[in-house]
């Protein structure tokens, strides 16, 4: 009997020594389901656990204390995963500290704090972000001008911008959809909203909430936009004290002679942007490339830039994929015009047929900030009503990796870049 039980035990010591990690590969082979592995690493972040990012390492893999609840959740939620020995993990981190590999094993410690700014009547299918956590089961606040006035980002280390317009003008969806029941109902919600507030326009109130966002930034915070959220949001605050919204919009003229007020020194990205006047045509500035380009859709692909792993880590993070070739998307704004850009500004995706910046990074006091142009990763032309995406056809999404990889960051060790 004694020597029964010494058996067990020393089978069960074995086990625990030779499979005490869970490795989630990220590469093209191996994983099922890409988007559905940040969640599981997230919530093993929830629970406590740190993780380990491997940078470059099979597509940007993660590497997880090994646990019965974490296995468990891998199967159910259809994650590829590999149990690894003390052995194969030390392995695996000898051979991506090798000063000759461009790897790095960034080390996440604390699920961050998420927020999603958009309107409480919005679906979840109007936008990417929002889609791709429920997707990955990764809880979220959504918080809208009310809160933001109100100081309610001090509790979050992550934002996220639906596609906003920040300027006021509803989104210059004038020209096209004036008549339409859901713009008259939306323009209504937003005046009575910003009267509700204390403001007499609607531009007055989103420039406070535009600023409210800035110094959540600055002190700290992590802010990801896509589509006009990201133009829309730096023309706000370019055009503080200026009024740039036609009658149609505010019930007023605008200002003559509007453009050189604009102050771009006041912007997260941009610079040397012309606003399109017209209320009619469905853009707001020459920032965005979309009636600029002329690229078919087939032939509409981003690049991803790579970055050294040991010296740039944030870059590194911020591009991790199983591809570096990403299939384009479109969406009010589509891309940016290099031209515009400020040269502090990392671009981490461009189209290298004629430079346009796809996917930008930077830097601004304490925080950081990222904008995606276009709409959806799956959906390259969305309109107004169309069906929301099903991404359990796209469970390994390049283009909402991206996505991810921005919500993961804010999780890793802090730590000083040199970048």
């Amino acid at each position: 009997m004694k020597k029964y039980i010494f058996t067990i035990l020393f089978l069960l010591v074995i086990k625990l020594s030779f499979a005490s990690f869970i490795l989630i590969p990220m590469d093209d082979v191996s994983q099922k389901n890409h988007l559905k592995a940040y969640g599981i690493t997230y919530f093993s972040l929830e629970k406590g656990n740190k993780v380990k990012w491997l940078l470059n390492y099979r597509g940007g893999s993660f590497l997880l204390e090994d646990t019965e609840i974490f296995r468990n959740e891998c199967i159910i939620r259809g994650v590829t995963h590999e149990i690894i020995s003390d052995t194969e993990a030390l392995s695996i981190l000898e051979k991506i500290s090798s000063p000759s590999q461009n790897m790095e094993a960034v080390l996440l410690e604390k699920a961050p704090k998420i927020a999603v700014y958009s309107p409480k009547d919005k679906m979840p299918w109007d936008d990417a972000v929002t889609m791709v956590l429920n997707y990955a089961e990764i809880p979220y606040d959504v918080i809208y001008d009310e809160e933001v006035l109100n100081d309610a980002l001090v509790k979050y280390e992550w934002l996220h911008l639906h596609h906003e317009d920040f300027t006021g003008q509803y989104g210059k969806f004038y020209g096209s959809y004036r008549s339409a029941p859901w713009y008259i109902e939306s323009k209504k919600y937003a005046e009575n909203l910003a009267k509700k507030l204390g403001y007499s326009k609607v531009s007055q109130e989103k420039l406070n909430v535009s600023l409210k966002v800035r110094d959540f930034v600055i002190g700290g915070g992590f802010m990801f936009a896509m589509c006009s959220a990201t133009d829309s949001f730096d023309i706000a605050l370019s055009a503080q004290g200026v009024d740039i919204c036609e009658p149609m919009f505010d019930g007023d003229r605008s200002e003559n002679n509007y453009q050189a007020k604009i102050d771009y020194s006041k912007t997260f990205a941009f610079k040397d942007y012309i606003l399109e006047r017209n209320p009619i045509i469905y853009e707001f500035s020459t920032i965005d490339m979309t009636r600029k380009r002329r690229i078919k859709k087939t032939l509409d692909y981003f690049t991803l830039m790579e970055y050294s792993a040991k010296w740039d880590p944030v870059p590194t993070m911020l591009c991790q994929n199983h591809t570096m070739l990403v299939k384009g998307f479109m969406g009010q704004t589509t891309s940016f015009d290099p031209n515009t850009i400020k040269s502090n500004v990392l671009v981490m995706g461009e189209l290298k047929t004629n430079g346009e910046a796809k996917y930008i990074h930077g830097v601004i006091g304490k925080g950081m900030f990222t904008f995606y142009g276009g709409h959806d990763p799956e959906d390259y032309q969305h309109r107004v009503g169309d069906p929301k995406t099903e991404l359990d056809l796209h469970p390994n999404s390049p283009g909402y990796r991206l996505i991810l990889n921005n919500v993961l960051f804010p999780a890793a060790k802090k730590k000083k870049q040199k970048t």
